[in-house]
């Protein structure tokens, strides 16, 4: 007995008989990891049906993960674990906190026949192509956070749009994919405008800023609240080397420039969100902890997980904003 079988008078779609036939080939341990697949030709010929029927199954098992293609000798057995009934392609920019919130959230509302890898670009352009250009046609859905990287429509669009949701930080050519976003501009300014109050104790602000890693929407948003409410402010890319001086409150988007000016500020006598105040991005729990308290403007990671999810579970074409506030702690 051979390991397609197709039954002409079933009713389910020969593409799916295929499917399942060679599951159970794998399951009843007919044909093992490693092994080769009868090739696309022969199971046309031998079952009469289109190549693209067979196609569509060898797909169908290739985007699960279980069988994978070689360029000139065919397809293979790559996994035994049939029961994985989507994989799932996960490319952040890179890890941090506030992201281990968001990955854990989506894996525990994931079902258990979902099999999700998660990669990494590290904000390169080219790591970022590669990694999209190697696994086109290898999941059943990809999850893509394009950071800051320009042109990355350039190789997105590469994918099924249908199996493509954007992540976090939304580009003008991107917006006709499913996404989960924040909206940065506006998120900043009306956080900022929410501690207007506790801001006006100081009279400069400083917005540590790398282009490199923060979306320009940030930026804009900073630009807006300080010439609105007429405040001395002043962008600087890194807090390196930088001591705070009396009067000063920072707004500090990664963990990185926190840390510097929290340990540079020992250098001083200066006392934390009375003589200087501090205003972090992307709340985590020692954030809590640290200084007493630290003021963070953040989105709900651990929802935004959760809502991917449901969006990579249903397959649903929406856009949703992600909700975004301002933590007022004792560092403000």
């Amino acid at each position: 007995m051979g390991i397609v079988s197709i039954n002409k008078d079933f009713g389910a779609p020969k593409y799916k008989q295929i499917v399942s036939s060679i599951e159970e080939a794998i399951s009843n341990g007919i044909i093992k990891k490693g092994d080769r697949l009868p090739s696309i030709n022969s199971i046309r010929d031998k079952h009469g049906v289109s190549r693209d029927t067979v196609l569509s199954a060898f797909n169908d098992l290739k985007s699960r993960g279980v069988v994978q293609s070689v360029a000139g000798k065919g397809y293979f057995v790559s996994s035994e674990a049939i029961h994985v009934k989507q994989k799932v392609f996960l490319l952040f920019d890179e890890l941090n906190a506030f992201k281990e919130d968001l990955y854990s959230s989506f894996l525990n509302v994931l079902g258990d026949n979902i099999q999700v890898d998660i990669f990494f670009h590290h904000f390169n352009y080219k790591l970022f192509s590669k990694l999209i250009y190697d696994n086109i046609g290898d999941y059943s859905y990809y999850v893509i956070m394009p950071a800051n990287l320009k042109d990355t429509y350039q190789v997105i669009r590469n994918l099924p749009s249908d199996k493509v949701c954007i992540l976090d930080q939304m580009h003008q050519e991107l917006e006709g994919y499913t996404a989960i976003y924040q909206d940065f501009e506006n998120d900043i300014f009306n956080n900022l405008k929410k501690g207007l109050d506790l801001i006006k104790k100081y009279n400069r602000l400083i917005f540590v800023f790398s282009e490199d890693k923060q979306p320009p929407g940030m930026l804009l948003g900073f630009l807006n609240f300080v010439k609105q409410f007429k405040f001395e402010y002043e962008i600087i890319d890194s807090a390196r080397n930088r001591v705070p001086e009396s009067g000063e409150v920072y707004i500090i988007p990664d963990d990185r420039n926190l840390i510097r000016i929290i340990k540079s500020n020992k250098q001083t006598k200066l006392k934390l969100g009375r003589d200087f105040g501090i205003i972090s991005y992307n709340d985590t729990m020692l954030k809590e902890i640290v200084e007493g308290g630290i003021t963070a403007i953040s989105t709900d990671f651990n929802k935004m997980g959760e809502q991917l999810a449901e969006l990579v579970t249903n397959k649903e074409y929406v856009q949703i904003k992600n909700p975004n506030d301002l933590i007022i702690r004792k560092s403000l």
